[in-house]
């Protein structure tokens, strides 16, 4: 045995040796790790990170829980206000505390001079102000900034690229005015003839074309801060008649989902957007009504299509497929009600009777508290309110 002790003094030498290379190690380790060390840089803020910051546990609760209940119910209605009189605009802001307006006509005053500043010193929360400027015959700062093609012209003329950066510098143009909102891109499929309801305001009849030009056009905006609105749900290319001026049927919901809801697959593929809700009737789903005061339209496009953004109605007070049927105030209980986040109406006028008529919904139990809770928390992170 006497010759294995060579090796095994080796041995131990060895793992000796190892053993105090592994303390160095540590010892190098553990004093590095005492040093301190430059931060890790911060990742880029973007639309994306801010709306996720907003998001945070309880964020939204504390916001509305400083809200009164009539101010609660007021963050959900988008009034249209006189952009030729800012001082008019402000008050109807600050009277009630209203969640957005809406600039229609061709006045401009509230689109210079940064007039706008004043609209949302007057409120509590951020405003939304929202506008339509699709292209083409709809517009709304091209006395400012020019005009933009239809968006029928966009697809035939431009690559979706180039479609992109249009939108992108329309959006500049419209955030630097203080425009938050633009109820555009158009989803319709038609090709029907320019002038029609929807006609040229579509970008193409065929679902797959459409669907990227709408999504460049939408990216554009997002990219600039603006938010985009698709419209209008479930589809307006292929009904009869015209919303604005009384009842309108689309084909039947099976039909629609063959052809003008298929732009609407993948939500997601759009980022952050909200939805706009027409006034449609569609056999096999809303039983007669508008799709914009139907639960189940709200239900088709958060459950089957899984949409988890903003959903905001078509104009409530001035088109007569719904004005023939209700009075403002009931039609837009019957919007948040059915699942609307945001009810829209561009003739402005009074606000205080329709927040009346919310707050009796909500006294009566028509309109409940968990509904308006559930409209109000994703309004109010939209607007990064929260």
């Amino acid at each position: 045995m006497r010759p294995a002790q060579p090796l095994t003094r080796r041995l131990l030498l060895v793992l000796a040796a190892g053993a105090l290379l592994a303390a160095v190690v540590v010892y190098a380790s553990s004093d590095e790790a005492g040093q301190q060390q430059p931060p890790a840089a911060a990742p880029p803020t973007t639309p994306q990170s801010k709306i996720a910051a907003a998001q945070g546990p309880g964020a939204c609760a504390t916001v509305i829980g400083e809200l009164t209940p009539r101010q609660r119910l007021a963050q959900l209605v988008v009034v249209g206000v006189d952009a030729s009189d800012p001082g008019g605009a402000a008050e109807v802001v600050s009277s009630e505390q209203i969640g957005g307006i809406f600039l229609g006509g061709n006045a401009t005053a509230l689109l210079e001079d940064n007039a706008l500043a004043q609209v949302q010193n007057a409120a509590r929360l951020p405003v939304s102000v929202a506008v339509d400027d699709e292209g083409g015959r709809v517009q709304r700062i091209d006395d400012l900034d020019g005009s933009i093609p239809s968006a029928r012209e966009m697809a035939r003329t431009m690559t979706t690229d180039e479609v992109r950066d249009l939108a992108r510098e329309r959006g500049r143009a419209m955030a630097a005015r203080g425009v938050t909102v633009d109820y555009a891109p158009i989803l319709d499929l038609t090709d029907a003839a320019a002038g029609e309801v929807i006609g040229d305001r579509s970008f193409s009849a065929d679902p797959e074309t459409a669907r990227r030009y709408a999504q460049a056009f939408a990216a554009g905006l997002s990219e600039a801060g603006v938010e985009p609105v698709l419209k209008h749900f479930p589809g307006h290319g292929h009904a009869t008649g015209d919303s604005h001026k009384g009842e309108v049927t689309t084909p039947p919901l099976d039909e629609l989902r063959q052809n003008d809801l298929v732009p609407y697959r993948d939500l997601a593929g759009f980022g952050d957007v909200s939805v706009m809700v027409g006034h449609l009737d569609v056999p096999g789903l809303t039983d007669g009504e508008p799709a914009s005061l139907s639960p189940a339209a709200y239900q088709l496009l958060r459950g089957e299509f899984g949409f988890r953004g903003p959903v905001v109605t078509d104009d409530l007070g001035a088109m007569k497929a719904v004005t023939q049927r209700y009075p403002l105030p009931q039609a837009v209980v019957k919007a948040i009600q059915s699942g609307a986040d945001q009810a829209l109406w561009s003739d402005g006028g009074d606000v205080a009777p329709v927040l009346d008529a919310m707050e009796k919904a909500t006294a009566d139990g028509m309109l409940t508290a968990d509904r308006v809770t559930d409209a109000l928390t994703t309004v109010l992170r939209a607007k990064n309110a929260c």
